[in-house]
């Protein structure tokens, strides 16, 4: 929300400079994010305010015009300074040869001024110094400014004019320029999404006076204020606080009916008559624009600048369009109805896209059909045009869940739809009607005939408890109860005090509610708290706390130690088994990454996973989008998508997750079961790149690495002897290089390099990946498991090398662990170091060495207690596997 300081000074008077302010507020929880200052680049000395004398024809360009622009006045010392500027814009070229011309003021940039480029397709536009130039044959010393070079919007199409009373030869800054707060708004802060909200809430911080528009109530309604806000009259000045008064004749030319009470409260017409479409007066465009709004029209700019000043969003629509439309369907004058949709309905919204309806919006609709959807945005054939005479002012109150439900169903976020979603009061309906319609009685000649007010839900009051006892224990403030209720009636809350034992009554709506977690001490006084219209946020008495924090300060609150001891900590074996892998894996050169849980089905079938029905995944009813549908079944998913995204920044990624996957099918009741798994994921090149050579480096991470890896960390996890290695060639995602890890019977993970068709079609084509997904929760020991160390042999080890032929289809594991069966005990220790196949070997076999060690803790073995276990494990390969000892 953009709040322009020039504008909240109308209504209220700031005592403290901006920078103070703005901490203020933030502590006040309407956090300020920055401080613009507009134009605080601006050169006083080369942007200035320039009078338009004349236009002329270009006397070689007929796309062309000579601006004479006057810089200083005659009567001003020194004389007349005038300048000729050639410039292109489509309106000064309308005025060529007009005389006499209308009162015009412009931005008048002169040699040496520093303006933004209005060229190219860069989002952040560079600037650039101003040089006089001859453009076809005619000096131009100056050029009149847009507002994008002078970087106040986009719009490039038009020269920036300026109020009519904008003082000659007056340094563009003083004039245009200003400071602005960018303040983030909570959910609960909606009363503040408005340039009156703000003020409400400075005046109650700072104590100053506070000036509201005239029928605000809660306001002053007398006029005031300094400056053009508290000038009367004339369109060329902004209205003061207190100006407004329209009257409104008794005839009624439009029918007005809910169909759906529960999600809209309260709607109003308003007939304007005999409006002249036409710009908005330099005032009100200027405040627009700094406001974050581009100006229209007149009428447009109205229904724009009393959302911004009230927080109403107001919609305006062409009522002879109306009549029109319901003449066709045979009706005397149009009629609104406020219904749901229809599924399949259709309608053609102001920014010209046609949207279909699912049957859960709501509508404002004619006899003809669709007009707008209700609290998001209008539809584009009843809108204003140039040739409006009559405008239908909508001011309305709809469900904040029924308009968030729509606009993000239509994927169309508004302003109004960003204030509906937040809660309107239906008492401002109203006010905001009778401000807009007096601007438009003021700025465009119209004339108020009839408003219809629809009310079937009135808004009831809210209501709240307190007492000095509850701010103490929530605040830790001991604060007297007359303290108590000045911070709430700073606030413009109504407070009653009830006097012990008397009793709480709440009024419409829940005792319970009133009073939910209140604290009161025998014989203390309870405050009864009435919200304020504007205030639909208040419930509980912890809210009334809430803000008597904001308007003490938070500062002021004391730091205290817990009345309670803290609950002894309890061992969680699982969070420590996760912490010991991330620490582990980060000790192997890996980087933790966390991904998204969410993701699509295609994404799942991308891997080649077996294909499941769409009740197997946990399904978003509300996903923010496309690509975050579902929840994940595989941590691999997750692994790829961010790999795919992440290889346009490097070649070289190393990375694991730690997460969780969904199964509906295994869980118990709707819940489904969150498993807790690991994801390892490898590819590029074995080490960077450097100026040392390193041919080895170079190579592709492969499957032997992510092998290895993952032993690293199962030994350091205790469990590497009790996993198994299983080839899995083919398995989906993978191609001829998985494996499977099995333990205890079961299966705990896999891993292997991704198969090249999978790869190519995540977008990884013709790169190695290697990934693994392993289980957590098989890994889990309790902190006060401890492994036994095996006691050491005091005597000395015999350590020998055996080659083994084997048949092709024989693995090392096979082997080896029909080796450790036949060696027994005194086998120590067992590690594979070779394996070759080709001459002299048999065809279909192959040779695998492994480096035996023996060693005793009883006795130091001697030369024929080896033979005897040589032989045993040469018997035992061979009756077992087929293989025999390599000579």
């Amino acid at each position: 929300m953009r709040i322009p300081i020039s504008w909240l000074k109308d209504y209220v008077d700031l005592v403290e400079p901006v920078a103070v302010l703005a901490e203020r507020l933030t502590l006040a929880g309407l956090e300020v994010e920055a401080v613009e200052s507009i134009g605080e680049w601006w050169d006083p000395a080369t942007l200035i305010v320039g009078r338009v004398a004349a236009v002329r024809p270009h006397p070689a360009a007929d796309r062309l015009a000579l601006v004479e622009v006057v810089a200083r006045e005659a009567g001003e010392e020194g004389g007349e300074i005038s300048e000729t500027v050639v410039t292109g814009a489509p309106d000064m070229l309308s005025l060529r040869g007009v005389s006499p011309l209308p009162a015009l003021k412009v931005a008048l940039a002169l040699a040496g001024a520093v303006l933004v480029d209005p060229h190219g397709d860069r989002k952040t536009r560079p600037r650039k110094v101003l040089e006089p130039a001859d453009i076809r044959g005619v000096p131009s010393r100056g050029m009149v400014c847009s507002e994008r070079e002078l970087g106040l919007s986009d719009e490039n199409d038009s020269i920036l004019l300026l109020a009519e009373d904008a003082p000659v030869g007056r340094p563009l800054r003083e004039v245009l320029g200003g400071e602005v707060l960018e303040i983030a708004l909570t959910p609960d802060l909606a009363r503040c999404m408005s340039i009156v909200g703000v003020a409400r809430e400075v005046a109650a911080l700072t104590g100053a006076a506070l000036r509201l528009p005239a029928g605000v109530i809660g306001g002053t309604g007398a006029a005031g204020g300094t400056g053009a806000a508290g000038a009367a009259g004339s369109a060329g000045e902004p209205p003061a606080a207190g100006e407004l008064e329209v009257g409104v004749e008794v005839d009624v030319d439009v029918d007005v009916e809910i169909a759906d009470p529960a999600r809209c409260n309260r709607y109003m017409a308003a007939l304007v008559r005999g409006v002249a479409i036409g710009p908005s007066p330099a005032w009100m465009r200027e405040r627009l624009r700094a406001a974050g709004m581009q100006p229209i029209s007149n009428v447009v700019d109205v229904t724009n600048y009393v959302m911004l000043e009230l927080g109403q969003p107001l919609h305006a629509f062409d009522h002879d369009l109306l009549a029109s439309r319901a003449a066709a369907t045979g009706l005397p004058r149009p009629s609104i109805r406020v219904r749901p949709a229809a599924p399949g309905e259709k309608i053609t919204t102001l920014d010209g896209v046609e949207r279909a309806l699912d049957g859960a919006e709501l509508l404002i609709a004619d006899s003809a059909g669709p007009l707008g959807v209700a609290g998001v945005m209008g539809g584009s054939e009843s809108g204003i045009g140039p040739g409006t005479r009559n405008v239908l002012l909508e001011a309305a109150t709809f469900d904040a869940l029924a308009v968030r439900q729509a606009a993000r169903q239509l994927k169309l976020h508004t302003e109004a739809s960003s204030r509906f979603t937040r809660g309107v009061p239906a008492t401002l309906n109203e006010v905001a009607v009778r401000r807009a319609a007096a601007l438009l009685e003021r700025l465009a000649g119209g004339r108020l005939a009839a408003v219809v007010d629809r009310h079937p839900v009135p808004q009831a009051p809210r209501r709240a408890c307190l007492t000095a006892s509850e701010v103490r224990r929530q605040l830790g403030l001991a604060l007297p109860l007359p303290e108590i209720r000045g911070c709430l009636e700073r606030l413009e809350f109504t407070v009653k005090e009830l006097v012990p034992g008397g009793g709480v009554a709440a009024g419409p709506g829940s005792d319970a509610e009133a009073t939910f977690g209140l604290r009161i001490e025998p014989g203390e006084d309870v405050l009864l708290c009435t919200a304020p219209w504007y205030r639909l946020d208040v419930e509980v008495p912890a809210d009334l706390t809430e803000e008597v924090a904001r308007i003490v300060g938070y500062a002021a609150i004391p730091a205290t130690r817990l009345s309670d001891t803290l609950p002894p900590p309890f061992p969680s074996p699982l969070l420590e088994t996760e912490e010991r892998i991330r620490d582990l894996l980060v000790g192997c050169g890996l980087y933790e990454h966390i991904n998204y849980t969410l993701t699509t089905i295609e994404s799942h079938e991308k891997l080649g996973l077996p294909p499941l029905p769409p009740e197997s995944y946990v399904t978003l009813d509300n996903p923010l989008s496309a690509n975050r549908r579902v929840m994940r079944r595989s941590m691999l998913v997750s692994a790829v998508e961010a790999l795919a995204a992440n290889l346009r920044y490097t070649d070289r990624i190393r990375c694991f997750e730690v997460g969780r996957v969904y199964l509906p099918e295994r869980g118990e009741g709707i819940r489904p079961r969150e498993e807790r798994r690991l994801s390892v994921l490898l590819t590029g090149p074995r080490r960077r790149a450097s100026v040392h050579a390193d041919p080895a480096g170079a190579e592709p991470l492969d499957f032997f690495d992510l092998k290895g890896i993952l032993e690293a960390m199962l030994s350091a996890l205790g469990w590497l002897d009790r996993v198994e290695v299983v080839a899995r060639p083919g398995e989906a995602p993978f191609g001829p290089r998985c494996a499977e890890l099995v333990a205890g019977g079961g299966r705990l993970g896999i891993l292997g390099e991704l198969h090249p068709a999978v790869a190519e079609r995540c977008g990884l084509a013709g790169r190695r990946v290697c990934v693994a997904e392993l289980a957590i929760e098989p890994l889990v020991k309790t902190s006060w498991q401890r492994e036994a160390m095996p006691p050491l042999s005091n005597y000395p080890a015999v350590v020998e090398d055996l080659a083994f032929v084997v048949p092709e289809e024989v693995s090392a594991h096979e082997l080896a662990a029909a080796i450790r069966r036949a060696g027994g005990p005194l086998l120590a220790a067992l590690e594979l170091f070779d394996l070759y196949r080709g001459e002299p070997l048999p065809a279909g076999t192959k040779s695998l060495a492994f480096q035996l060690t023996f060693q005793s803790h009883d006795a130091t073995l001697g030369g024929a207690e080896v033979a005897a276990l040589r032989q045993r494990i040469e018997q035992a390969v061979a009756e077992t596997l087929g293989g025999k000892l390599r000579a």
